[in-house]
């Protein structure tokens, strides 16, 4: 593993911002999926990062041979608790991860925002990992998301793209927008078929937490904000590829 990381640390909470929300757990993972599930391949899953298998429990009705390569040897362990033999788990960072076939389906949400090489791991997963039908989805935090947008006036945070000091602390290295995260894609020979966004957030993490515990917001007011997005992609919470093999 990289020396220089502490891969345990950056999954922990910090002062005033936790790594991962109920939001994300109960509006932006079913959203997700919701997303991607008119794309699968029937087949395999990859899925890059997979944190303490929160997320891939949403994959198991769709996939019975699914492995997760997971920096985090503690996360990992939380993830095995909730998933059993379910799932194949392997312990490496993606820029030395040795897998030993390819994939019908990767995925990668969340997690390209905190390499220090993006370019590198999207080229592995287009020349060695994804099969010559396989499709890669990757999502990302969308720097222009309302709820950022607001932040900076507010003058929270210097600019859109800027990453603040307890992103830092989980790990984040860059803040993507649409254009910034095909730019990568395209670089590293993916061939990109959809583009689009993943709910309509105009409210920080925080305060949809709050909001998600009352009954001022309704399933259709997330669904509306869901279709929303879709048709404006750069005022989502995240912005979302699928890209084919190049």
């Amino acid at each position: 593993m990289d020396s220089k990381r502490d891969y345990n640390a950056e999954t922990k909470d910090t002062d005033g911002h936790k790594y991962a929300y109920g939001f994300d757990f109960d509006v932006m993972h079913p959203f997700m999926i919701k997303s991607f599930e008119p794309f699968f391949n029937k087949g395999n899953l990859l899925e890059l990062g997979s944190f303490k298998g929160d997320f891939t429990r949403r994959f198991l009705p769709y996939f019975d041979d699914i492995t997760c390569v997971e920096a985090s040897d503690v996360a990992i362990e939380e993830a095995r608790q909730k998933l059993g033999d379910k799932v194949k788990f392997v312990h490496s960072l993606f820029e030395k991860a040795a897998l030993s076939k390819c994939y019908d389906n990767i995925v990668l949400t969340h997690v390209l925002e905190h390499l220090d090489d993006p370019v590198l791991v999207l080229k592995r997963v287009n020349e060695e990992w994804l099969s010559e039908n396989g499709r890669f989805f990757l999502v990302c935090p969308n720097a222009n998301a309302p709820s950022r947008q607001i932040a900076v006036k507010m003058g929270l945070i210097n600019h859109n793209t800027a990453v603040t000091p307890s992103e830092v602390e989980h790990g984040h290295r860059r803040t993507y927008t649409l254009d910034t995260l095909e730019r990568d894609a395209v670089a590293a020979g993916l061939k990109v078929v959809h583009r689009s966004g993943i709910f309509f957030k105009a409210l920080a993490n925080f305060q949809w937490d709050r909001l998600l515990k009352t009954d001022i917001i309704s399933k259709e007011y997330m669904e509306g904000c869901y279709k929303f997005g879709q048709q404006y992609p750069d005022l989502c919470s995240s912005i979302f590829l699928m890209c084919e093999k190049g």
